[in-house]
């Protein structure tokens, strides 16, 4: 019986598992409010009532909800990989497609993903583990409590790597109760290989969404590594050895530190959250000889370089279908639509989060393309007052940038950045825009191949392998 549900030990509020969710719902026909988690939709109403409380009960109830999703580590020997990979195949309408994706987590290719009708299978998962004990900015402290649990998840996971990471500025609120085990598969496994073999036909294509983006690590043995920090806001430097301004965001925050105590790294490795572990595409090309499966490598950097791709995609499949494209959607973290970008015609552009570095690649992105009429922009809120976190004056910025309307889509201005509402707000704002257009079929692999041929190849993106032959042979593999 397909499980719809997924193990309690990873969490929801994760990148992978939120865009894993809204990709297999637009397979479904079905958009993503509650970020996909159908039995909190009767919440959507009372969420948004939590921003009438004061900030320092917003964040308890915020922290308080994340723990909630955590495992004991008295429990932690209790943690099935194989369940959480298992559950990540059989959320997916079971049919044949021409393709599949496996790898990084993206949310420019969650709308890939959908306009190719194909599904992404993660390697990367989030298991939160309690931790209740460790003050965030004690990072060694952190790492030290949390070696027990990781060898006894190591020890009876056998093909996954953990890197455990602890960032104590974006994460600053959830590490008061847990601390971040991310695991990333270093193998296809029986799941995976199932659902490629049940749903991919032969001569079908395999891509493997390959992010090179690394960072400074310990290596605490050959599948465990510890990452201090993580991508948005503050820099690798300034995890490592500290700056004026994280000195200003640690007294804000009457922290007993100035700078965080973080190990000395030994190397770099992918990024926990957004970098590709090569070994799993070592086993994906192994498994895609024997099958008879095609295999194509996208190469990247950083994980939004794929925004202004997918969302010039989407502008020039647009007009192939005669629609105007003067609509931009700009989306934060997993606040995403896939379903309603095509429902509404919006060209869709995904942020990683909503700091400095992805407010400039967003002015960037707009200075380089014609105007839009229309901006609309979410934010995700990780509810903490964080280093490179932009005034929201400058998200207004944006927003008059549109020639028409530009308007913050289920953001409470007053509540920034602690607007918790905004999780069941967003879905709302998004439905009440207009106008409407029906779902299209999918865009064919020839077409996604035609627009990246008149590009001119102007993206940071290698697309290892996709030859006009091979995309040409889609509807043979169909």
């Amino acid at each position: 019986m397909m499980r719809r549900m997924p193990p309690s030990y990873i969490a929801n509020f994760d990148s992978a598992t939120a865009m894993l969710r809204a990709t297999a719902r637009f397979l479904r026909g079905k958009d993503f409010p509650a970020l996909g988690q159908t039995e909190l939709i009767p919440l959507k109403r009372v969420v948004p009532l939590a921003n009438r409380l004061p900030d320092s009960a917003r964040e308890i109830l915020y922290t308080v909800g994340g723990w909630g999703e955590s495992v004991s580590p008295k429990k932690i020997h209790t943690v099935d990989t194989d369940a959480i990979y298992r559950w990540a195949a059989n959320i997916y309408p079971q049919r044949k497609y021409p393709a599949v994706m496996i790898g990084s987590a993206n949310g420019g290719l969650v709308h890939l993903a959908s306009a190719l009708g194909i599904p992404w299978l993660p390697q990367t998962f989030l298991v939160p583990v309690s931790q209740t004990d460790v003050h965030p900015d004690d990072v060694q402290h952190g790492l030290d409590a949390a070696m027990e649990p990781a060898r006894i998840l190591l020890e009876n996971n056998p093909d996954i790597q953990l890197n455990h990471m602890h960032d104590p500025n974006q994460d600053r609120l959830m590490l008061n109760l847990m601390t971040y085990f991310r695991i990333k598969r270093l193998r296809l496994g029986p799941e995976y290989e199932r659902f490629l073999e049940q749903n991919l036909p032969p001569g079908g294509t395999i891509f493997i969404v390959d992010c090179r983006r690394q960072w400074p690590v310990t290596r605490l043995g050959d599948r465990h590594v510890f990452q201090a920090g993580a991508l948005g806001g503050a820099t690798e430097e300034e995890f490592l050895k500290g700056s004026p301004r994280v000195e200003e965001y640690l007294a804000r925050y009457d922290s007993h530190k100035r700078r965080w105590d973080a190990p000395e790294p030994t190397e770099h490795a992918p990024e926990a959250e957004w970098g590709f572990e090569p070994r799993m595409g070592k086993d994906i090309e192994r498994f895609a000889k024997e099958r008879g499966y095609e295999v194509v490598r996208i190469v990247f950097e950083e994980p939004e370089h794929f925004s202004p791709m997918v969302a010039d995609l989407y502008r020039w499949w647009y007009a192939q279908r005669r629609i105007k494209a003067n609509r931009l959607l700009v989306e934060s973290f997993i606040l995403m639509e896939p379903y309603w970008a095509l429902r509404l015609g919006a060209v869709p552009y995904w942020m990683k989060f909503n700091k400095e570095g992805n407010l400039d690649s967003l002015n960037q992105f707009l200075d380089a393309r014609e105007p839009f009429d229309y901006i609309h922009l979410t934010l995700f809120m990780h509810g903490v007052d964080s280093v490179g976190l932009p005034p929201l004056e400058d998200w207004r910025k944006v927003l008059r940038r549109a020639r028409k309307e530009g308007h913050f889509l289920g953001v409470d201005e007053a509540a920034y950045p602690r607007d918790f509402g905004i999780f069941g707000r967003y879905h709302t704002a998004i439905q009440k825009l207009a106008p409407r257009y029906p779902v299209p079929g999918p865009l064919a692999l020839s077409q996604l191949h035609e627009f990246l041929e008149q590009s001119g190849q102007e993206y940071p993106i290698e697309w290892r392998g996709f030859t006009s032959g091979l995309a040409g042979r889609q509807r043979a593999a169909s």
